[in-house]
This record gives C-alpha cells, structure tokens and sequence, in this order.
C-alpha cells in the first residue's frame, strides 16, 4: 500500500515558539518557587525550600523569575505595538461574539443536544481563554509582585492598605493560573485524545494539514482559497517565477 506523506503548515514563527518556552520556564520556575512560600507552614513546602537552597536563595530565583518574565511581557507588548503600527498585527486571537455563540454551540454539542459542531478559524475560543487569561493574569502578577518587591515606594503615593491586598492578589492569581494550566492547558496541550501525548506544534511550529482541516475548517478553507487564487496565474503563465505565483520564499 502506498504511504501518503503529511502535509504540514507553518503556525507559529520562531518568536512565538521562544516566547512559549521561555514564559513555559519562568512559570515553573515561579510555581516552585512561589508556593513555599504561600504554604510555607506545610511539611512539603519546607522540604522544597531546603532541597532550592534556604528561603532567602527561594524569595531570590522568585524575584528574578519575576523580573525576567515582566521583560517578556514588555517584549510582547512592544512587538504588538510595532506590528499594529505597520499594520501587520494578526487579529485572529481578538475575542469576537462568534467567540461566545462557539461556546454555546459546543457546549450544546457535548451535552447531546444538538449534532451541530462549531467551526473555528485561525483559533478558537478555548485558545483565546487561555491566551488572555495569561495576559490579564499576568499584569496582575507583575504590577502586585512590583509592589511587594517595593512597598516603601509605592507607599510614599498609595495608601498602605494596598500591600496586604497586592499581597493577596498576588498569591491567590498565582494559585489560580497554576490551576488554570494543570487543569485546561494540561488537557489541551497533553491528555487530548487528538494530540496525546503531546501537541508539538508550538514547539516545532508545525502542524499538519489534516487537523487544520478538522480543527479548524473555516481557516482551512481560506487557506484553500489563496492556494487556488495564487495558482491562476501559474495556469497563464507556466514560466513564472515562485514568488510571482505568490508561493512562500524558501
């Protein structure tokens, strides 16, 4: 029997990649070293303190950690910019009202109400949760971990009160996006029987044809779209170049 090769499409570039490992890195490296320090009074959070080096060498690689995924979000941000400035910004991952009557459709789908799948574009509202849950999270992480690293400053314009409260914040945002990732990233990313064991997509880059397709069946079909638009020309024209028929540069 003949074997049919893959097909793979290029999804995320190699900014997109270094950005997810290094944000995948600081994470863990902030969980670890985090939670001993919320839960500090139990038997594993001071056995974990001892095995990282002491509590001053934890609150150490925690503030680091902090300082070095609050300049990745500054990256991020800065790129953002500089691509709505030229007007290159990919606006697939904003959340629309088709977003929300997704959720419903799918929703219906799972409880066996209704046989009607929802169709997704580039992404889809469950990528969209977790891509802006990472943001909105991780402003709240930044700003309240800025204050507690420098309460006396903050102090000499905010009341006093706003130290225990960031202090909160803090602890109880960092509980939740750990939750967040161990429960639906996890799943997603890991235990989906589509992509278990893992999805290697936004380590490679890659993913194949076939789950553009049935994953997401409307960017699949604009896809299909400009494939057939960029080779009219090539019917015309058989000696034109590559780059007239609007194919991607090596």
């Amino acid at each position: 029997m003949e074997q049919i090769r893959q097909r793979y499409l290029i999804r995320f570039s190699v900014r997109q990649r270094t950005e997810h490992l290094l944000i995948m890195v600081l994470f863990i490296v902030l969980a670890l070293t985090g939670f001993p320090q919320k839960f500090f009074a139990s038997g594993w959070a001071q056995w974990l303190t001892v095995q990282l080096g002491g509590i001053d060498r934890v609150r150490w690689l925690h503030r680091i950690s902090g300082i070095l995924f609050s300049l990745a979000a500054l990256e991020h941000m800065l790129v953002g910019l500089w691509l709505t400035v030229q007007k290159r910004l990919d606006l697939s991952m904003v959340p629309t009202k088709q977003d929300f009557r997704d959720a419903i459709v799918t929703l219906r789908y799972y409880l066996g109400i209704s046989e009607e799948q929802a169709r997704f574009g580039r992404f889809d509202y469950r990528q969209k949760f977790e891509y802006w849950g990472l943001v909105l999270g991780g402003v709240v992480m930044i700003v309240t971990g800025f204050i507690l690293y420098f309460p006396i400053f903050f102090t000499n314009f905010l009341p006093g009160q706003v130290i225990p409260a960031a202090q909160v914040a803090h602890s109880n945002e960092g509980l939740l996006a750990f939750l967040v990732v161990l429960i639906w990233h996890i799943y997603n990313a890991h235990l989906n029987p589509d992509v278990f064991p893992i999805d290697t997509s936004i380590f490679t880059g890659r993913i194949s044809e076939e789950r553009i397709e049935k994953e997401h069946p409307i960017e699949y079909a604009q896809l299909e779209t400009m494939k057939t638009t960029a080779a009219k020309p090539q019917e015309t024209a058989p000696e034109a170049t590559s780059k007239e028929r609007g194919e991607d540069s090596p």
